[in-house]
């Protein structure tokens, strides 16, 4: 269960980082666009959110995903 604690705290930290409005990988990207605009370069994560958030609601809903790969792979 540590494990899946760990995976699943390690993800919420992701969505932290490129969530609107303080996230500092939204800052890194936009500044490195150049010319876009924050509000454009905060639209484009939009998709990449909503696959992580549910990335988060299956390891919830089933947590043995989380060592699925390294039950597979033994």
């Amino acid at each position: 269960k540590s494990i899946w604690f760990g995976i699943l705290a390690l993800m919420v930290v992701e969505i932290g980082l490129i969530h609107p409005p303080l996230g500092m990988n939204l800052f890194i990207v936009q500044r490195t666009a150049g010319d876009v605009p924050y509000g454009e370069t905060a639209r484009g994560i939009i998709p990449f959110l909503c696959s992580d958030l549910l990335r988060i609601v299956l390891l919830v809903a089933f947590p043995s995903l989380s060592l699925w790969l390294l039950g597979a792979l033994a």
